[in-house]
């Protein structure tokens, strides 16, 4: 025990007598290390978070386009929809057994960037949503706001604001005609937070549509599969889509085949699209974690040349200790103590950068209501992260000790 604090003792000498080269390896490894733990932070946070948005979210039928598209708009909120729907159509393939529950979806309507989606409370059921305070709505222009849109714009029950047309940040024009808050859902962790809920017969509203409200807010979306019969949908009636849970599990097999078939919609899966997605991604982030990896190797090289070059310089003072006593292991260790802790100083700024890298993207997005990610988690892959880059060290480090351990004899002295 005494032999190793002894031996970090006079490694960290020799750092601080070659602080500079020593920097630049510490700055180098970190910034590989801050990259990929950047990347696995943003990659986990956004990955999970996609997997709580389309929970319980078997299929999507909506317009005809991208289903890339289609899923994004609807289920995660990020995109321009695909356009439009007839509920009159709609309703007619969602009656088939092998659909449980369809909830629609009518957007085209935002506030200060929090889209407005015009729906039923089985959309607030999908994501386990409760009432923080009030109530959910009863009639048109009554609304429900998400717990981050609530905090964002300051409404609160009993606050009236004027929607505008489109789902830009920016937004259109404002509607004449004001919604009124009635209800603040509590945080849930999922793309519900980021919206303002209310009635479809409010959409049809602020859009000329002369549907009876009654009849508007009972859509052949209620919850119970029962509920799709029986109601009186109006021609000229639109939505944008229907989240689609299967009644069985042999459903997904042969019902988005008769919606692409049979309708002049189009049937998408929530994770098929998202597994595309990652897909497309993946080869830019692939190629991302590459240039980091090559950063660490680039740090490992520069901490062995450094150790090598250091070692030629000091040979007369290793062999020094030598005669002073000190064993063949003090040599060894003083030598594998700078590589260790250079990889040490490496990963712990890298640590702090990955983070607060992670952290100012989550919150330069957060602006948009998009995606909530950060950089105040720590996630298990980071661990090997971790252990990667002090590997990397002790390697580079291994060949110097050895040439240390051979050549501080107290002979070598002697000859001098």
């Amino acid at each position: 025990m005494k032999n190793i604090g002894i031996s970090f003792c006079i490694a960290l000498a020799y750092l601080r007598e070659r602080k500079f080269s020593a920097a630049l390896n510490v700055l180098l490894l970190a910034l590989g290390v801050a990259t990929i733990i950047a990347l696995v932070l943003i990659l986990t946070q956004a990955e999970s978070r996609m997997q709580r948005d389309s929970a319980g979210i078997d299929l999507v039928i909506g317009a005809k386009g991208s289903p890339m598209q289609l899923v994004l708009s609807s289920v995660f909120q990020v995109d321009i929809p695909t356009g439009n729907i007839s509920v009159e159509e709609a309703s007619q393939v969602i009656a088939e057994p092998a659909v449980k529950l369809a909830v629609p979806l009518a957007l085209g309507e935002s506030y200060r960037g929090f889209r407005i989606v015009g729906t039923n409370p089985a959309y607030i059921g999908l994501y386990g949503g409760q009432l923080a305070g009030g109530r959910l709505w009863d009639k048109p222009l009554e609304a429900v706001l998400g717990a981050d849109a609530a905090k964002t714009t300051g409404l609160k029950i009993g606050s009236t604001f004027n929607g505008s047309h489109g789902l830009s940040d920016s937004g259109g024009a404002s509607h004449d005609q004001a919604y009124s808050v009635v209800g603040v859902l509590a945080p849930t962790g999922s793309v519900l937070d980021r919206l303002i809920v209310t009635s479809v017969a409010s959409v049809w509203v602020l859009h000329d549509h002369e549907q009876e409200p009654a009849a508007a807010g009972a859509s052949a979306a209620n919850p119970a599969k029962d509920d799709h019969a029986g109601h009186d949908h109006s021609k000229g009636n639109e939505v944008t889509a229907y989240l689609v849970q299967y009644a069985t599990p042999l459903a997904a097999i042969s019902f988005p085949r008769f919606v692409n078939a049979t309708s002049s919609m189009q049937a998408a899966s929530p994770a098929m699209e998202s597994a595309r997605l990652f897909q497309l991604l993946g080869v830019g982030i692939a190629a991302l974690k590459g240039f980091a990896a090559i950063m660490m190797l680039c740090a490992a090289l520069g901490i062995f040349i450094g150790l090598m070059n250091a070692l030629d310089e000091r040979r007369a003072d290793l062999a020094l200790l030598r005669v002073l006593g000190a064993s063949p292991m003090v040599v060894v260790l003083v030598t594998l103590a700078q590589g260790l802790m250079v990889g040490l100083m490496g990963v712990i700024l890298g640590l702090l950068l990955g983070h607060a890298g992670a952290e100012w993207i989550g919150q330069t997005y957060a602006e948009s209501q998009r995606v909530a990610i950060g950089g105040r988690i720590w996630v298990v892959e980071e661990v090997w992260i971790v252990l990667a880059a002090l590997g990397l060290a002790l390697i580079a480090s291994i060949v110097p000790a050895w040439r240390a351990y051979r050549d501080a004899t107290p002979e070598l002295l002697a000859s001098r």
